[in-house]
């Protein structure tokens, strides 16, 4: 534990970690040098509060979150409505033949509580269900209208205020951070035209070319359901199976299969937007891209017995990281890279650019 926090015991501080402790997962295998550290650029001191101990955000508001504020409503002198906006009378009592009667089909007011009620819990996702995420912002560093008209990437001067979701695929809620999986990566964008939302992984192709494949694909790569095992992971004969019989999985088994599919950190793992999109120009030109983040820390990644130890020791090491990363004002920083080619350009390789299983 940092000497600062031995003088305050008794109150909450961000760990400070200095040259002579090593930050748990970072610090232990990285260059002495220090050139996995992120430099200085492109946020240059003082542009916004990243200072350590800093806990003060940039200011991200715009118009369209604005605008939220005059239809939101509060739980307090408002009449209590159905989903419809009929007023209800009587919360508390049902609909009945008679005083002691058998409840009556036509009490749509009960039967909208009761539904209400059966799906208060929100059934954990399929995949996915494990991961953590942060605020942020976004900000281009030149005008990009030569290729689109989205405001947010013409002007830059504008502060776009983002969500990221990092996730593993295969395990529940409540699995490990470090198995070997691939990671999602998502961004939320909320400019002032609307919400764009750029879905990702870290590895820039997918195991699959056909939507149609993908409940087959995961139902493989789900837990046997006869004893649920494994979880977190998918080592196991219905995986393998599926891969060998679909060729078309084998190039993201391989990147799975590398150092990119158990990460050090959330901070030092790449994303990658996987399709190929459309982008549109103001005179409607269009060129393809293919969405790319990069990890200004750098990229890293854990020892396969590492990995396996701190399943065990911290199952959430990934979120404890980017939690305790944060509060110490170290944020994770990431640069969105573009990989253009003009339409008219697209039969000029040997493969097709709109297949996210070729690359």
């Amino acid at each position: 534990m940092s000497q600062h926090n031995e003088k305050n015991p008794h109150q909450h501080q961000s760990p400070l970690h200095d040259s002579s402790e090593a930050k748990p997962g970072m610090d232990s295998l990285a260059p002495e040098d220090g050139s996995h550290r992120p430099a200085a650029e492109p946020t240059p001191p003082g542009a916004q509060p990243t200072a350590p101990g800093s806990l003060k955000a940039p200011d991200t508001r715009n118009e369209k979150l604005n605008s939220l504020e005059d239809v939101r409503k509060g739980s307090e002198n408002y009449a209590l409505t159905t989903n419809q906006g009929v007023r209800i009378a009587d919360d508390q009592n049902s609909l009945r033949a008679g005083s002691r009667g058998p409840t009556l089909l036509e009490d749509f007011i009960l039967r909208e509580k009761i539904t209400h009620f059966d799906h208060e819990r929100i059934p954990e996702r399929i995949v996915h269900a494990r991961g953590s995420a942060a605020h942020g912002y976004f900000q281009p560093y030149k005008s990009l209208s030569d290729i689109t008209k989205a405001d947010f990437l013409s002007d830059p001067n504008k502060i776009t205020p983002v969500f990221v979701r990092f996730s593993t695929v295969q395990g529940g809620a409540g699995s490990a951070d470090t198995v070997r999986d691939i990671r999602g990566f998502a961004t939320k964008f909320y400019t002032e035209e609307g919400i764009f939302d750029l879905v990702g992984n870290n590895t820039p192709i997918f195991f699959i070319q056909d939507a149609h494949k993908f409940p087959d694909f995961v139902h493989a790569v789900k837990p046997e359901p006869h004893w649920a095992i494994p979880q977190g992971q998918s080592a196991h004969d219905t995986f393998w199976d599926y891969v060998s019989l679909q060729p078309e999985t084998l190039h993201n088994v391989m990147w799975a299969m590398s150092d990119r599919g158990i990460p050090r950190s959330y901070r030092t793992m790449e994303g990658f937007g996987i399709h190929t999109f459309r982008l549109i120009n103001a005179e409607g030109k269009a060129t393809f891209v293919r969405f790319h983040w990069k990890p200004l820390a750098g990229k890293a990644s854990l020892v396969w017995d590492e990995a396996q130890k701190l399943t065990g020791r911290d199952p959430d090491f990934h979120r404890r990281e980017l939690w305790e990363a944060i509060e110490a004002g170290d944020f994770p920083e990431y640069e969105l890279g573009f990989q253009l080619i003009p339409e008219e350009d697209e039969f000029k390789f040997d493969f097709d650019l709109l297949d996210p299983t070729k690359l």
